[in-house]
């Protein structure tokens, strides 16, 4: 696991330019990528208005064009100047609200990326117009260095269909994009990398739930290093409470309101995304800290608006521990959850059946700086960790886009890697073995698999589930600590079975299943079934000429010369001397690409092969 000082995947330090360009306002600044530390700031406030200031650093407001691409035109010259004599910009990372299906991963940004955006405005029309303004604008000025966009969304896609999928009709649903993205990708992903370094953990053994508490509030729940589920969905209007949002609501009650106020859509939009949240519900303003002081003064409004935030905060903790089987650690981050004890404190204080314990003392001790990003706020004896984490977007943008320029940079790799499809099959335990097949039974090999000491055995044991059962299994050798039966997505509603995407070995929380073996002998796991993450076995020799880690995500293109050609995204490298390069991927996923084998019995090599491409995910 790489240290998290550096947050850069081994990224030279530069100075990286930050654009944040909203409806409203834009946030600039020069943020030194491996240590977070801003070497010059910028903020365009009231945009759109013939009001508009712009602060740099901690100047006084100045008057300044009330456009966006005037205003970074007009202002960003003056910014650069006063950078230090030995800074010199090397990339520019953009944040861009909305990436749709389109964008999994931060992306090199060309004339083609831009008029997809732009062809994305319906996703996000507050935002996503003032992101590509934003570029255009910047690409102007600083057009001999690398331009990155870095997608709030992005981090969230790895959610599972069954959790991005709204119940609507497909067709309709299809047509108009329409399913949960998430947003807030950047924050959620920083924070639980700050978390992981914290308790100095890998990632991928950890399950947490990321709380961003602020003007805007979502909740993650980042399971081994990925996202799985999130709160905001489509837009960021779903979810929580939040400053004017509403989240979560009724959608009959807005039809309800169309008709008994004759609201249009427009009118329900303003209502909905500038009226609501702590806002409509305090009657006073979205400020917590204003609210909570009127709450303490006996201001009924204001007491119901901290109760109803805190509430949902909480009920999708429970939630998302649900979705995970279990958490390690609960996050409060952004600008209500850093600094407000009194929410913090309300949300944990029924959490104690999943072992998360608050510490009073601590939790209104609490501070965190840049310098100590992280302060604990739970009992010492707490099961599930409680924390106060600083998040940092600008550094995390900064982060990815230094590590996506100094890529393109770099000379692309032509090795190919060889493919295999790995259709179902159990790993078993030696007194599994001997509980299916008899006392003393020992696997007889069939065949040796392309990874070294691997082996198809002759063994076959039929799987149970809670629908249906598939017979002739394979089992593979040899025999290991751990049983372990892989199936692919078809199989797993066949059996009816609610599978996980796992690496091969990490079989916590998962179902278990009933195997039978000869004799009618059989075992009943408590946990073991999974779908596996797809991956890539090599040794540290081919690791090195495709540069990439031990636990890298990367994508990789398979069949480029086939009419069903695929870019698999989310593919895990592990890398170990004795493995043989090559990528493994299941029965569908083989299908889908169209790839052929002598059978499905088991591991076998396909005519196909793939090219490597590195993503930018926090593993």
């Amino acid at each position: 696991m790489r240290l998290f000082k550096a947050l850069s995947y081994g990224c030279v330090p530069m100075p990286v330019l930050v654009i944040n360009c909203g409806s409203t306002s834009i946030k600039v600044a020069v943020v030194e990528s491996e240590t977070g530390r801003r070497l010059a700031e910028l903020k365009v406030e009231r945009i759109g208005s013939p009001e508009a200031t712009a602060t740099f650093n901690d100047k006084a407001p100045t008057p300044c064009p009330s456009s966006c691409e005037a205003a970074l035109a007009a202002c960003l010259p003056d910014l650069l100047r006063e950078l230090p004599d030995d800074a010199r910009i090397t990339s520019v990372g953009h944040r861009v609200v909305h990436g749709g299906s389109q964008f999994r991963s931060p992306t090199l940004v060309d004339d083609n990326v831009i008029a997809v955006l732009e062809g994305m405005t319906d996703l996000a029309p507050l935002h996503n117009p003032a992101n590509v303004s934003g570029i255009r604008a910047t690409r102007e000025l600083l057009h001999d260095v690398p331009h990155v966009a870095v997608f709030d969304t992005a981090f969230h896609a790895t959610i599972p269909r069954r959790a991005r999928t709204y119940s609507l009709p497909q067709d309709i649903a299809n047509r108009h994009a329409i399913r949960r993205y998430g947003f807030h990708g950047t924050s959620h992903q920083f924070v639980a990398k700050r978390v992981a370094e914290f308790l100095q953990q890998d990632l991928r053994t950890l399950r947490v739930i990321t709380c961003h508490l602020g003007g805007g509030c979502s909740v993650c729940a980042v399971e081994y290093g990925r996202s799985v589920e999130t709160s905001m969905g489509m837009t960021p209007l779903e979810g929580l409470v939040m400053g004017t949002r509403s989240g979560d609501i009724d959608p009959g009650a807005l039809l309800h309101l169309m008709r008994a106020e004759g609201m249009d859509v427009d009118e329900l939009d303003i209502l909905l995304n500038r009226k609501s949240g702590l806002a409509g519900l305090s009657r006073l303003g979205n400020d917590m800290r204003d609210i909570e002081k009127q709450a303490e003064e006996g201001n009924e409004d204001c007491r119901l608006a901290i109760q109803v935030f805190c509430h949902r905060v909480r009920k999708y903790i429970g939630a998302y521990a649900a979705v995970m089987g279990g958490v390690d650690a609960i996050v409060f981050t952004a600008g209500i959850g850093q600094n407000s004890a009194v929410v913090r404190h309300r949300v944990a204080q029924r959490l104690e059946f999943l072992g998360a314990r608050l510490d009073e003392d601590r939790n209104r001790a609490a501070s965190v700086t840049r310098d100590n990003p992280v302060a604990e706020i739970s009992m010492t004896h707490s099961r599930v960790r409680l924390l106060v984490v600083q998040t940092d977007e600008l550094w995390s943008i900064a982060i990815q886009a230094n590590d996506i320029s100094q890529r393109s940079g770099s000379e692309p790799t032509t090795q190919i890697i060889p493919v295999a499809i790995s259709a179902r099959h159990v790993h078993l335990t030696q007194d599994t073995v001997e509980a299916l097949f008899g006392e003393g039974h020992e696997l007889t090999p069939l065949k040796p698999l392309s990874q070294p000491g691997q082996f198809a055995a002759t063994e076959l044991v039929t799987l149970v589930g809670p629908k249906r059962r598939i017979e002739q299994v394979r089992v593979l050798g040899p025999v290991r600590s751990k049983n372990q039966v892989e199936i692919s997505r078809t199989d797993e509603f066949y059996l009816g079975v609610d599978a996980p995407i796992r690496a091969s070995g990490d079989v916590a929380n998962s179902p278990g299943i009933t195997m039978i073996g000869t004799e009618s002998r059989q075992v009943t796991l408590e946990q073991g079934v999974i779908c596996a993450w797809r991956h890539i076995h090599m040794t540290p020799d081919d690791a090195a000429q495709f540069d990439v880690e031990d636990g890298d995500v990367v994508d990789v293109e398979v069949g480029t010369n086939r009419v069903r050609s695929l870019t698999f995204g989310d593919v895990l490298v592990r890398v170990k001397s004795s493995y043989k390069l090559e990528m493994h991927i299941d029965t569908d996923e083989g299908n889908a690409a169209e790839l052929n084998t002598r059978d499905v019995g088991e591991l076998e090599r396909t005519n196909a092969e793939g090219t490597l491409r590195k993503t930018n995910r926090f593993h």
